[in-house]
């Protein structure tokens, strides 16, 4: 036994990992993390059609070529919107033919790491493999850095001081909520930017807080850029990108 995982642990047979494999970077797997994507039995992981996966590319250092991996790649992401009842019944019975999949594994004896993007609990599809699952299966929930987190240490700006609040709001809300809020935040976090950005930055405008707003994306990554959400002119945001407002509280 390495001293990984010694320090890790290693997985036990039948169980559900949700591992979160943090904003990016994957030096900021957490040590759990790491020793669980190396000794599970089945790497799982989302996938947008076409594409790699952003959570199996974090952990690709970790992967060897001769891991058994289970793709579960989306029926839809922003071909359709989310309100509608195609783009509803498409997902619902994509997440419950991963949970079949997954369960098949489980069953067989067999531990399944799925990867999450951050934390596991924290906007992840993981939650909903999780709902279905965790009655039937043994399940573990690893905590990773969130992306908010990474994204507001790379850009070097506190979050939050003394007595302030976060709020994390997402970039999907309509403009005028998304602005009411914003008008009670004292620290804010906005996520799901992406085709949002120009919604999202008119909704900080509108609240007055243009002037301190930071946009970060692919926070952590090789290509993180870092900019006043002032002078981002862009239509849309890539998958990884998000709206900091730092909190002005007791900066003593």
């Amino acid at each position: 036994m390495s001293r990984l995982d010694d320090i890790a642990g290693c997985a036990r047979a039948g169980t559900l990992y949700g591992i979160g494999v943090g904003p990016g970077d994957v030096r900021y797997l957490t040590l759990r993390a790491a020793g669980l994507v190396c000794s599970v039995d089945v790497v799982a992981y989302f996938a947008k059609r076409g594409l790699e996966g952003n959570a199996r590319g974090i952990v690709t250092p970790l992967i060897g070529a001769d891991r058994h991996e289970l793709r579960l790649e989306y029926p839809v992401t922003e071909e359709v919107p989310v309100a509608d009842a195609s783009y509803q019944t498409q997902i619902a019975e994509f997440y419950r033919r991963a949970a079949d999949s997954i369960a098949a594994h489980l069953r067989e004896g067999r531990s399944v790491g799925l990867l999450a993007e951050g934390d596991p609990f924290f906007y992840g599809s993981f939650m909903h493999m999780w709902r279905r699952l965790e009655r039937d299966h043994p399940v573990e929930i690893v905590p990773g850095v969130t992306g908010m987190s990474g994204c507001w240490t790379r850009a070097n700006v506190p979050i939050t001081w003394g007595d302030d609040i976060l709020s994390v709001l997402p970039g999907t809300l309509a403009e005028d909520v998304l602005s009411d809020r914003l008008t009670r935040c004292e620290a804010a976090v906005i996520m799901k930017v992406g085709r949002n950005l120009p919604k999202v930055k008119r909704a900080v405008a509108s609240a007055g807080l243009l002037a301190r707003a930071l946009y970060v994306e692919r926070g952590t990554m090789e290509d993180q850029r870092i900019t006043p959400l002032a002078d981002c002119n862009q239509e849309r945001g890539p998958y990884f990108s998000m709206v900091l407002i730092p909190g002005q509280g007791r900066a003593l």
